[in-house]
């Protein structure tokens, strides 16, 4: 009898330790499709990494807005509630503002799981040695293309401002995620990362005064705007 009640409490346990794994995102198989429409936050959650207490993430007439302030170092996000997110196609339907000259402010569309296991679209100003570089129009932004690790890589390439699709199609390839980076259905960039299913993300979207991204503090508010967030799973 003791056996038996041993065995029983450690099956619970071990019930219990599953589900927290399924949803801390570390142990879920085929996550479900979603689609958020932007006319509530139910499932998301703020995500902020600055010390300004206001949130700044506006639901105005079905979109999210997401603003930072001139001179400040603000740095807005939310993201889903689960970090469950594998392989599939990811994509938001965002706008991108013309910022100030030089401003180091970013408007990202990104997954995340930790800071070794991160995959973005950053765009903003750009430094003036990268707009140089790619021959950028003044009306141009700079959106980068980046893997914060397993490897590192980040690819700049310009964008009018205005409504954009970015996805992010990750599959399998090797046990291992690859992934394709696309801009308005047209791929841009894809690479065969050190990782896979055994790492989930979270679905982040955010506006941040981030200094790799220009010259100068930004002078201005700056904001994005998100339509849609799109998650369609795919082996």
């Amino acid at each position: 009898m003791r056996n038996y009640y041993l065995t029983l409490a450690l099956v619970c346990m071990c019930n219990v330790c599953f589900a927290q794994q399924q949803k801390n995102g570390r142990v879920t198989e085929n996550p479900p499709s979603r689609e958020w429409n932007f006319h509530t936050l139910d499932g998301w959650e703020y995500a902020h990494q600055d010390k300004n207490p206001d949130n700044q993430c506006l639901l105005e007439n079905g979109y999210l807005r997401i603003f930072t302030r001139a001179h400040s170092t603000d740095r807005k996000k939310v993201r889903t509630t689960d970090r469950i997110y594998t392989t599939g196609r990811y994509t938001w339907r965002t706008h991108i503002p013309r910022m100030g000259t030089g401003d180091q402010c970013s408007v990202g569309s990104w997954i995340y799981h930790d800071d070794q296991h991160e995959l973005d679209f950053e765009v903003g100003y750009g430094k003036d040695s990268v707009r140089r570089a790619l021959n950028a129009a003044p009306d141009e932004m700079i959106a980068y293309m980046t893997s914060q690790a397993c490897p590192f890589f980040s690819v700049p390439v310009t964008i009018s401002t205005g409504w954009h699709l970015f996805e992010m199609d990750l599959t399998l390839k090797n046990g291992n995620y690859y992934v394709t980076f696309l801009i308005d259905n047209e791929p841009k960039h894809e690479l065969q990362l050190g990782f896979g299913k055994e790492i989930a993300f979270y679905i982040f979207c955010s506006v941040e005064n981030l200094r790799f991204i220009g010259d100068y503090p930004p002078r201005q508010e700056n904001s994005g705007l998100f339509d849609f967030v799109r998650y369609e799973y795919h082996n």
